[in-house]
């Protein structure tokens, strides 16, 4: 089964494809432009572009899996709609992952702080051992972050290194869309239902609806 997955809650707009067996997960490619502002002009070029060099074309694909974040409102939104849509439109399920336990699975064994950026001066944490999260996903200003790691991963920990003082592995920054596929393995080979896609903001939009016009005195 061929299986897609996207993720675009970072400046990073990231498409990959995996072929999934009941035995091995085998990656097919991945692309990723690094823009936090071109999200939705990006993304579907991406996947175009993903399924033209593994000579696939969309109803080749069996399953979706999106990164829910946690990531800024606008960016993570258009990740989620368009995996939602494309599921949609060819009767495939779309599984939703975590963004920040793709990077906690990548980033492999000990313990580990991964760290997005969350714009506002302020990241995007967990903490993982060997890979499992063992603490909440949470945003906050750097210097105070709880650091119970050895070393840290992500945009957020490159970012802030000074502040964290861990050792950064610089490999691992954005969410690796093979790890969003293999979070979501059981689903896949079980041909389970398809998630509600619910993004993670943790933090409300900066946009605000307008409040009452004053009244103006004659």
């Amino acid at each position: 089964m061929l299986v897609l997955a996207l993720d675009t809650s970072t400046p990073a707009v990231t498409a990959a494809l995996a072929e999934v067996t009941d035995r091995r997960l085998t990656g097919l490619g991945e692309r990723r432009v690094v823009d936090p502002r071109a999200h939705g002009e990006l993304l579907a070029p991406q996947v175009r572009l993903l399924l033209a060099d593994a000579g696939a074309r969309p109803t080749d694909l069996g399953a979706i899996v999106a990164g829910t974040g946690p990531g800024p409102f606008t960016g993570l939104r258009v990740g989620l709609v368009t995996a939602a849509s494309m599921g949609q439109a060819l009767g495939i399920p779309a599984y939703g992952t975590c963004s920040l336990d793709a990077l906690g699975r990548a980033a492999g064994p000990g313990r580990v702080l991964v760290a997005t950026d969350a714009r506002r001066r302020e990241v995007y944490f967990a903490t993982y051992l060997d890979g499992k999260r063992v603490t909440d996903p949470d945003v906050a200003k750097p210097a105070d972050v709880r650091v119970d790691a050895h070393r840290a991963v992500g945009e957020g920990a490159v970012k802030y290194s000074d502040v964290f003082g861990l050792p950064i592995d610089d490999r691992v920054v954005h969410p690796p869309g093979e790890a969003l596929i293999a979070l979501a393995l059981d689903k896949i080979r079980a041909g389970a239902p398809g998630d509600p896609l619910t993004p993670l903001y943790l933090r409300r939009p900066d946009a605000v609806a307008p409040g009452e016009r004053k009244p103006v005195l004659p």
